[in-house]
């Protein structure tokens, strides 16, 4: 395994030719918004362009990791806070140009599918452990063994889901 999750995840993204093409594709259509006025995307239209992306990836051009973790687009905070962090502090009002906006992209992707896994890992846990002691309870199995049990099912969970990530 090696790598961890994060880089796994911006690793699949930003070696993947669909990804590259929709933010290629996306920050055409920004600029065809705004009749090509600008040599870059403003901020008030990254929201917009997220969903472009979003929309190439679940249709157009698939990407397994966009199909299995973001069933919809990244929430406009998540859109808002990868702008924050590829900007510099005082100016997130600035043009992004081409490598900005790209890095925006992966930066938005990586973080979207990243969350989107960590739900994942806290919805299924809790649901399998419950499953796992009631069973214990029920068969009146030792707490030595449930315990074993709840801990090789948790670790099994959080395997497959950093396994998933690899795109």
């Amino acid at each position: 395994m090696g790598l961890s999750a994060s880089t796994r995840v911006k690793n699949s993204l930003s070696q993947s030719p669909e990804f590259e093409s929709a933010c290629e594709a996306a920050f055409s259509y920004c600029l065809s918004q705004t009749q090509h006025a600008f040599q870059g995307v403003f901020p008030y239209q990254l929201h917009a362009a997220s969903d472009y992306i979003h929309s190439l990836l679940s249709d157009a051009h698939p990407h397994r990791l966009i199909l299995r973790w973001l069933s919809a687009p990244p929430a406009r905070s998540q859109v808002d806070s990868a702008l924050r962090f590829i900007t510099p502090d005082d100016h997130h009002d600035a043009l992004l140009g081409p490598l900005q906006f790209k890095a925006w992209a992966l930066h938005l992707y990586t973080d979207a599918v990243l969350s989107s896994a960590g739900k994942a890992l806290l919805f299924r846990v809790p649901i399998g452990v419950a499953g796992i002691a009631g069973i214990g309870a029920l068969t009146r199995s030792g707490n030595r063994f449930v315990g074993t049990a709840i801990g090789a099912y948790s670790l099994g969970v959080a395997f497959s889901i950093l396994a998933g990530l690899s795109g």
